[in-house]
């Protein structure tokens, strides 16, 4: 791994993305947006942008092996993980494919959900509109998507921290405040919003924050671009690695049904 010049090692996509799966937060958001699906044996449901199919297990024990779970992604690293992570599990099929393009015919499943992809999609409404087109009529998708405009940590400079979320939203995550858009994507794409919450994950721990939110490898990029003043930053991340730290976002679930 390559270490920053904060000491902190790039983390690999599969590790991050377990990370943040195992934290309180992350399971607790994981858990609510399982439910909002509304499972049950015998459906068929879609999880558009898999990754290394963090939930698919979740999903398959859901619909039982009378159901079936199709998790799609476009990444070959993370298509092999899934697949090695499911091999042997009835029912469940990973496929390579684009979330905007899915590989699935109309009408195929009665579940779909998109977690945390909208972000990093160059059109984050044609992936909500391929959900709606593969669920079947009466049938849920499930989109969750955080705000990346909404952080706030404590203790640590306001101006450095704001100047970070800046940093952050306008160069490193291609739609930050996707959350915040979620109901009016999910209406303009002729669903019926049925329900729609804000999360606010919390994180009083400084390390796991740092492994979730990036927060010295974030900084030292910004530090790179002339977007942080280095001695900012340091002052900034040493207050923030002192007792009684808090971080907290927004996070945005959107569940809707296709009519019919």
């Amino acid at each position: 791994m390559v270490q920053t010049m904060y000491g902190v090692p790039r983390p690999d996509p599969i590790g991050y993305l377990g990370q943040v799966a195992a934290t309180g937060p992350g399971r607790a958001y994981k858990t609510y947006a399982l439910a909002a699906l509304e499972l049950r044996p015998g459906l068929t449901v879609v999880d558009a942008g898999c990754g290394p199919g963090t939930d698919l297990g979740a999903l398959a024990d859901a619909v039982t092996g009378t159901g079936s779970v199709i998790g799609v992604d476009h990444d070959p690293v993370m298509l092999g993980e899934a697949r090695r992570r499911t091999a042997g599990r009835a029912g469940v099929e990973v496929r390579a494919g684009d979330a905007q393009a899915l590989p699935v015919a109309d009408d195929a499943a009665d579940r779909a959900r998109a977690d945390r992809v909208l972000m990093h999609v160059a059109e984050p409404a044609r992936v909500v509109a391929e959900l709606r087109r593969v669920v079947r009529p009466g049938g849920l998708v499930a989109l969750t998507e955080p705000d990346w405009d909404t952080l706030t940590v404590d203790p640590g400079e306001v101006e450095t921290g704001r100047a970070f979320n800046r940093f952050v939203c306008g160069s490193m995550v291609r739609h930050a405040t996707i959350g915040r858009r979620l109901a009016r994507l999910a209406a303009e794409a002729g669903l019926e919003v049925v329900a729609a919450r804000v999360l606010a994950p919390t994180l009083s721990d400084f390390a796991t924050a740092d492994q979730v939110l990036g927060l010295r490898r974030n900084a030292e990029r910004a530090v790179n671009t002339g977007e942080l003043d280095a001695e900012a930053a340091r002052s900034w991340l040493a207050g923030l690695a002192g007792p009684h730290f808090s971080a907290s976002f927004m996070l945005y679930a959107v569940t809707a049904r296709v009519p019919g």
